[in-house]
């Protein structure tokens, strides 16, 4: 019998001690790694699951491009807030830590922003206006993990709308302050002033997590753990540039690539077509119309009051 090398005895008698601690047998894990079948990468990332998710309502080609694209998004959102919930739940923060992990909330959302391309310019018009009838009630407007983006970043006084904001502070109860929030006028049918049944869905779906959520976070957001670094990390010029440039790619960018998907199907000859779900879109997605900002302290009187609308300008003069 070939003797065992000393690196592996090693490790034996570490996993033996691993198992004894846990009060387990390490020769029934020995068992199982001589039973079990190597992992493919296939069987890895679930692939067959995967690729049959993509379950369109239409004949129209085109529709896959849509559905695809939407779920690659809810992907990034989970990584998005998976780094969020690393930040939050950090014992020792330090300015390096948050750097990085911001850093890579900025990468996702790079990802996405120069990815919406197949959005704005990757579907035939005339086809996603008949396939998106039978989408119907349906809305991006119900994409949950967005607003749980945003209950992780800021407070939520940060999130009433703009001309309604000095009217609320932090010491309103969080289910008043949510009742309030930005987002809801967008579901609010502008004939009727009802909401519509795409809200109505949403806030019956995830009403209670993003409570919870709320809960959870008061006062340990991104923003507050922010506040609460030292003064001198506070100031480290490269933690409030990666703040700020996260805070302009959620609330400006991610905005405006579909304000721009928005004007090119759903503007023609001056005539506005209803959103899907019937979201008011003109109003709600502008944000220059909705000055949201996860960390108004980091910006100056001047830069918020110009909030989005230079790049506003900017997209609708390249939307050509």
């Amino acid at each position: 019998m070939e003797q065992i090398k000393p690196e592996i005895a090693e490790r034996i008698i570490k996993l033996e001690e691993k198992f004894k601690n846990s009060g387990q047998d390490m020769g029934s894990y020995l068992d199982g790694l001589l039973y079990d079948k190597y992992l493919t990468y296939w069987d890895y990332i679930n692939l067959d699951t995967l690729l049959s998710l993509q379950k369109t309502k239409t004949h129209f080609p085109d529709e896959e491009i849509f559905i695809t694209y939407h779920q690659i998004t809810e992907l990034y959102f989970k990584l998005i807030i998976h780094e969020q919930k690393q930040i939050i739940e950090a014992e020792q923060l330090s300015a390096s830590f948050f750097i990085e992990k911001v850093n890579r909330l900025n990468r996702y959302f790079r990802i996405l922003i120069n990815s919406f391309d197949v959005m704005i310019k990757g579907m035939d018009r005339h086809q996603f206006l008949q396939f998106r009838m039978a989408l119907l009630p349906a809305s991006g407007f119900q994409s949950a993990q967005f607003r749980m983006i945003e209950i992780y970043s800021t407070p939520m006084e940060h999130l009433i709308p703009f001309a309604e904001r000095k009217n609320f502070n932090k010491n309103f109860p969080l289910e008043e302050l949510f009742n309030n929030l930005y987002w809801k006028k967008g579901g609010i049918d502008l004939a009727t002033r009802e909401k519509t049944l795409t809200l109505k869905q949403f806030e019956l779906r995830y009403t209670p997590r993003f409570m919870r959520i709320a809960n959870e976070v008061k006062g340990k957001t991104i923003y507050h753990r922010y506040l609460d670094l030292p003064e001198d990390d506070q100031n480290n010029k490269i933690l409030k540039e990666a703040l700020r440039t996260f805070d302009v790619n959620a609330n400006v960018n991610w905005l405006l690539m579909h304000i721009g998907a928005a004007h090119r199907y759903l503007n023609k000859d001056n005539v506005t077509i209803e959103a899907t779900g019937g979201t008011n879109w003109k109003d709600f997605l502008p944000p220059s119309f909705q000055k949201n900002s996860f960390f108004p302290n980091l910006w100056s009187e001047e830069e918020f009051n110009n909030w989005g609308k230079e790049w506003v300008t900017h997209l609708f003069n390249n939307d050509k």
